[in-house]
């Protein structure tokens, strides 16, 4: 124990008082989808392997192949949600201690292979331009057109029924036909954008920092802000990254992007490959520090983020030391402190969806969206079940965590048509893999999801507001800086 971090797990839980507080709010603790894998019972059991692995290494027998694929099916059933810490009398993360699991499975060689981890990971850890172009028209739009007609043609045969209306027990991993099902019992989302935010722009190269502004309106003396838009942002829904871009160019605020295709490393470090994620901290690190020793001229104060896992991420940058006294906040926090929001939107009623990394750290988060939307917006409880790569490595428990969401998600979607409204019902989010969960939902619940700084482009700039602000930025609206 004292040679690997499986002394570290232990010491790490052995304070739990096996209460039971951690139930109510832990995602993969679904009694009515047969999921009871809450931080308490992961405790008893990574604890009783823990035992086992000493007692046979110390009667010479070896550790039971059998041991390490129990230790990893623990592993395997948790978001990295991080709820169970607040109500925990003794302040165990369990999260924490599950990409300690996976760090410790990595390193000793005992992790399953995985082809939807691998293909998410393999995205991420892209910077060529060329080659993200071609993953993501391959994979993502080909990919997501395949699943859908996959998911309507098993719709249709009422192969997925009995999976979303009583999922059955995860006891180890589903067979692959099985597995198969459980990828297309809810549609991906489609007509996702064809180009990155990068590629419209014309701001791929990694030897140039991207300055945009509106030149009209913004002069050296106006406020600049620094934007890590991430993967999911960028990349995925590449009309989050604009929709921010535009929000911050309306309202005379110089953007400064980092530059080229980068990645924050936390889905590498919640994946339990924390030497990856630590070897992108550091290198980014050290890029944004010349980014800033370059543009000392703007004096850039805030740090702006448009996704939950990027915001946690960040927080161990140490920002205020790369851009003096800065500060890290989400989009949505910086425009309600602007004063900028929607007013008398009419045939439209909004839910919260509250990521599980939710981004606003400053302000309550149903109060920011509230005043945005300038309307009661109520809370949609509950994991959306996408958790990043989470729903692609193991879509047999993500069926299964769904099936609370999507109770949820019918209640709070009842409640707003409850006077007999008959116009749209929207759920609102502030994280690019949240969008990609509630996505599926859409055929359920008769409502779609959209990002708050989306629909607020949408209200403000104009339904063209996307080709109307990559045209106004490429038309003398950049100002790209060697770095």
């Amino acid at each position: 124990m004292q040679q690997s971090d499986i002394g570290a797990i232990a010491a790490s839980i052995k304070d739990c008082l096996r209460c039971g507080k951690c139930k109510p709010v832990c995602s993969t603790h679904v009694p009515v989808a047969n999921l009871l894998y809450s931080p308490r019972n992961k405790i008893l059991a990574t604890s009783l392997l823990i035992e086992a692995f000493l007692y046979e290494e110390q009667t010479r027998r070896g550790i039971s192949i059998k041991h390490w694929e129990e230790f990893e099916d623990v592993a395997d059933h948790c978001t990295v949600c991080h709820r169970c810490e607040k109500p925990c009398p003794v302040d165990i993360d369990f999260g924490d201690v599950t990409v300690a699991m996976r760090n410790l499975l990595r390193t000793m060689g005992k992790k399953t292979p995985n082809i939807g981890t691998k293909l998410a990971m393999t995205y991420l850890n892209m910077k060529d331009p060329s080659t993200i172009h071609l993953y993501k028209k391959v994979v993502l739009e080909w990919g997501g057109k395949a699943q859908n007609l996959a998911h309507k043609l098993a719709k249709s045969l009422r192969i997925t029924k009995s999976q979303v209306t009583a999922p059955a027990p995860t006891i180890g991993r589903a067979p692959i036909r099985e597995q198969v099902i459980h990828f297309i019992n809810k549609p991906m989302p489609g007509n996702l954008p064809k180009k990155t935010a990068r590629a419209l722009l014309d701001i791929e190269d990694s030897k140039y920092v991207p300055i945009i502004r509106d030149p009209k309106i913004t002069s050296s003396e106006s406020e600049s802000v620094f934007y890590f838009p991430g993967c999911g942002s960028e990349r995925l829904f590449s009309q989050v990254g604009l929709a921010t871009q535009a929000m911050l160019y309306s309202i005379g605020v110089q953007t400064v992007l980092p530059p080229g295709y980068l990645c924050c490393g936390y889905p590498q470090h919640a994946t339990g490959n924390s030497d990856k994620g630590d070897q992108i901290t550091t290198d980014n690190r050290v890029l944004f520090h010349r980014v800033a020793n370059t543009l000392n001229y703007l004096d850039i104060k805030t740090v702006i983020v448009s996704c939950g896992t990027c915001m946690d991420q960040l927080q161990k940058y140490q920002f205020e030391q790369i851009f003096p006294n800065a500060r890290l906040l989400d989009i949505h926090e910086f425009l309600l402190e602007k004063g900028v929001q929607i007013h008398g939107v009419e045939g439209v009623r909004y839910m919260y969806h509250d990521p599980c990394h939710s981004p606003m750290k400053t302000h309550n988060p149903l109060k920011v969206v509230s005043q945005l939307m300038d309307t009661d917006v109520p809370l949609s409880d509950r994991c959306c079940g996408e958790s990043g790569s989470f729903a692609l490595s193991r879509p047999d428990i993500a069926t299964q965590v769904r099936f609370r969401k999507e109770e949820e998600l019918r209640k709070g979607a009842d409640e707003l048509r409850a006077d007999g409204f008959t116009g749209q019902v929207k759920v609102l989010t502030s994280c690019p893999a949240c969008l990609q969960g509630l996505h599926r939902y859409r055929d359920d619940i008769d409502s779609d999801a959209d990002y708050i700084v989306v629909e607020m482009a949408k209200y403000i700039l104009g339904e063209n507001w996307l080709p109307e602000y990559v045209a106004a930025a490429n038309n003398g609206g950049i100002e790209r800086v060697l770095v």
